[in-house]
């Protein structure tokens, strides 16, 4: 165990498995699978429709964010609204890890660096790390491959709801402002089709704490024409279905 020291204090990776704060609640019995959902309201308003149990509220400065546990298929699982940006969400995915959960499937949205059109789902099987979080886990590496298990079971839910299956390679950025047409340009000549700001992050979370990981995206705005960004509807119509195809996933995971 030991601290790799580098000119630059992000490359600085810490072999050590303890910190000084230690993630999770080891008072309250977690499911091994958990669904992190990027869904806005649609995470709360499943969990009062279905009557889920509570099994605690996770604090932020910011906002309070219920952690429910319900039974899906037989099997019990957790579930939780995710919040935007990969030190946020990792925060509460290795909350989630340290009480125990061992199977993550993540459903959110993503930009589009080409041409797809909006609400399409995309299976991420590989991210690029472009932003911070993931290199205080894992030693600095361009990419994250996405663990088999997961994408398979992503995958396999897909074809089952007789979707398609478009696999991807999404870029993971910390800044929404600083995506400019010439590192758009690059990430498309790199292999990525979507962008989004947590995958990389909670793929290197999981992967240092031994856990299952895998996320569904959905296309939301679109950045395929450099020249002119095109909102569209954020990918508004795809929530629902998201979460539906989440809840699926991680039941065949």
């Amino acid at each position: 165990m030991a601290l790799v020291p580098h000119e630059f204090p992000i490359l600085e990776y810490d072999t050590d498995q303890r910190a000084v704060i230690q993630p999770g609640n080891r008072e309250i019995a977690y499911p091994e699978k958990a669904v992190f959902l990027f869904l806005g309201d649609e995470t709360e308003r499943y969990a009062a429709e279905h009557a889920c149990e509570k099994l605690e509220d996770y604090v932020t400065i910011t906002k309070v964010y219920p952690i429910f546990k319900t039974v899906y298929q037989g099997e019990e699982i957790c579930f939780c609204q995710a919040p935007l940006g990969a030190p946020a969400a990792v925060q509460i995915l290795d909350h989630l890890i340290g009480s125990g959960v061992r199977k993550i499937i993540a459903a959110g949205s993503c930009g589009a660096l080409v041409d797809i059109a909006e609400n399409e789902f995309l299976v991420p099987v590989a991210a690029i790390r472009d932003e911070g979080t993931s290199y205080h886990y894992l030693p600095p590496a361009r990419t994250i491959t996405l663990d088999t298990a997961a994408v398979d079971a992503v995958r396999r839910t897909l074809t089952a709801h007789g979707l398609g299956v478009r696999e991807c390679c999404v870029w993971t950025t910390d800044a929404f402002y600083r995506e400019t047409a010439e590192m758009v340009t690059r990430r498309r000549a790199e292999g990525c089709t979507a962008v989004d700001m947590e995958c990389a992050a909670m793929a290197a979370c999981a992967r240092f704490r031994g856990a299952l990981f895998g996320q569904l995206l959905f296309t939301a705005d679109s950045l395929a024409d450099i020249e002119a960004h095109d909102e569209r509807d954020w990918g508004m119509g795809a929530f629902g279905k998201a979460l539906e195809l989440a809840f699926d996933a991680i039941a065949r995971l």
